[in-house]
């Protein structure tokens, strides 16, 4: 007899808490392991890394300040968190259960990088966007937080076919004119646990609904504001 699949409840909040995350319970005190787990929940997947100030995670733990400042410091002697470039708090790799992203592109290359991330999004029918300075902006920021390029395209992917169901629904609607509108999403990918036969379904589910819908759209379309973050968003594409 076939054992029942097991199904997550909240997809986008898991975190795979193997052999790294039991090895630090044995060399952490409850607090130190609870802000490292805490670290790891909110930590980028594909670096490990997170840029967050002391009185955050106290918040969030209920501990103090000076009594996170401490912990912290007790994680960097363990050598299980490390401090980088720009701020940025690292799970070190003996503790951190994802393979981490290639090493971005050197510094000199930041433009092809923004360069990239502009043709992906105009590439789209249901952008109507000159890439302004703002996009700019975030686009170096993406690249200086090590964003792969893999998982800004399937950001602007998922976000354009959740668009163009809106749109072919409604008959009308708005258009995207920011690349702010995607911040989410890039979000939402990272943490999703998800085949690439998944994203191979959601890149060619794109183009038939981009084909479906250029034929039909109204000479006068809006545009639109980031979207709000909504539950169970992801299984509504599946």
């Amino acid at each position: 007899m076939t054992a029942p699949r097991m199904r997550l409840k909240h997809a986008a909040g898991w975190f795979a808490a193997g052999r790294e995350a039991a090895e630090a319970m044995g060399l952490l005190s409850d607090a130190a392991f609870k802000v490292f787990f805490w670290l790891c929940l909110h930590a980028e997947r594909s670096s490990g890394r997170l840029l967050v100030e002391p009185r955050t995670i106290a918040g969030s733990v209920g501990k103090t300040e000076v009594e996170i400042i401490a912990i912290l410091d007790d994680l960097f002697q363990a050598e299980i968190c490390s401090q980088v470039s720009g701020g940025f708090l690292e799970i070190t790799d003996r503790f951190w259960p994802y393979e981490r992203a290639a090493p971005p592109l050197p510094a000199k290359d930041v433009w092809a990088y923004t360069g990239k991330v502009k043709e992906l999004m105009q590439a789209r029918a249901c952008v109507r966007s000159s890439f302004s300075a703002a996009d700019y902006k975030l686009a170096q920021e993406l690249y200086q937080r090590q964003i792969p390029l893999l998982t800004v395209e399937r950001a602007i992917h998922l976000g354009c076919l959740r668009k163009y169901a809106a749109l072919l629904n409604h008959q009308g609607g708005t258009l995207i004119t920011s690349l702010h509108y995607f911040t989410l999403l890039l979000e939402e990918v990272q943490r999703l646990e998800i085949s690439d036969q998944y994203w191979s379904y959601v890149s060619l589910k794109l183009r038939q609904m981009e084909h479906q819908w250029q034929p039909s759209r109204p000479p006068n379309v809006a545009v639109s504001a980031p979207p709000q973050r909504r539950k169970n968003e992801t299984s509504e594409t599946k």
